[in-house]
Parts: structure tokens; C-alpha cells; sequence
């Protein structure tokens, strides 16, 4: 019957170490299956014509960012201006607008600044489910062939640029 007392503190115990081994991990770097594969096909309509369809071939050409953001995503608010310095000192980044309102994503690109070379609307967020976003806003490193090398989960700021991304553009080739 004394062994009964030790159940609850064997629990919390086993809690306690749990919680303590997921204090060791960065909540930005989730693994990804993509990594290393070609971005997932796609057809979706650019965020500000309607008529304008992009693919995965419109992806590939230069190394770029892929940015998936909302204007319901207050983190995205917060990414923003970062996004504009590094588009203008010359990285590609294009957008991928989250589930979203497409008059509201114009409006809130027009009021804060448009770093992207062009913007995917995923409305349904199809695309978004392809490349596994758990949210907004994420950000994925492609290259010049399509191909995924880096996964971001989180803001994107100077410290995350310099320690996960920025020896992707330290040469100049595309």
C-alpha cells in the first residue's frame, strides 16, 4: 500500500524531466521532410491579379526566401521591417499570403512596404499544408533548382539571418 504514496511523485518527476529536456531545443528549428526535395507543385493566383497564376518553376532561378505571413499574424507585424532591409540589400523573398483576406494583405503591403518579388495568395492554405506550415510566419530557404535547404519557424530578424541563413548569400551566384 506504501507504494501508492510514490505514484504522484513518480509522475511529477517524470514531468519535470520532460519539461526540462524540451527547455534544450529551439522552438524555430522543426525538422522538415522537404528539406533537400524540390518546393511542392503548386498553381495559385499571384496576391494582387487574380488572373495571374504562379507554379514551383516560378520559384527557381536565384536563391530566395519563401516568407509565409498573414495580416491576421501579429508576428508577421513584427518581421516586417526586417524583411524590408534584407529586400533592400538584394535578397529574393517572395510571399506567401496565409489564409487570408486578399483586400486586407494589398491594403497592409501597401501601408507597410512590399519586400516581396511577387506574392502567392494560398487562400486555403493548400499550399501552405504541402510545405507543412504550422503557422505564421515561417520562412524557407530555396535554391536556385527549387530545391528547400533551410526551414524557419518564427520572426526572422538579424540574429536568426546571421546564425541560419546568411551563409547562403555570402556568395554571389544565384
Amino acid at each position: 500500500m506504501r507504494i501508492i504514496l510514490f505514484v504522484p511523485l513518480s509522475v511529477f518527476l517524470v514531468i519535470t524531466i520532460l519539461l526540462w529536456s524540451s527547455l534544450e531545443r529551439e522552438p524555430g528549428n522543426l525538422p522538415s521532410a522537404l528539406i533537400g526535395r524540390p518546393f511542392p507543385e503548386f498553381s495559385l493566383t499571384t496576391l494582387r491579379a487574380q488572373d495571374q497564376y504562379l507554379s514551383e518553376r516560378d520559384l527557381s532561378g536565384a536563391k530566395a526566401l519563401v516568407n509565409v505571413w498573414g495580416t491576421w499574424c501579429y508576428a508577421c507585424k513584427l518581421e516586417h521591417p526586417y524583411l524590408q532591409k534584407l529586400s533592400s540589400e538584394g535578397v529574393k523573398i517572395i510571399g506567401l499570403n496565409y489564409k487570408d483576406n486578399r483586400e486586407a494583405a494589398i491594403e497592409w503591403l501597401e501601408k507597410l512596404g512590399d519586400p516581396y518579388s511577387v506574392t502567392i495568395f494560398d487562400k486555403e492554405g493548400s499550399l501552405g499544408l504541402d510545405i507543412g506550415v504550422y503557422g505564421a510566419p515561417e520562412t524557407y530557404l530555396i535554391d536556385a533548382q527549387g530545391i528547400i535547404l533551410h526551414r524557419r519557424v518564427g520572426i526572422l530578424d538579424q540574429k536568426v539571418w546571421e546564425k541560419e541563413f546568411s551563409q547562403y548569400f555570402a556568395d554571389s551566384e544565384g
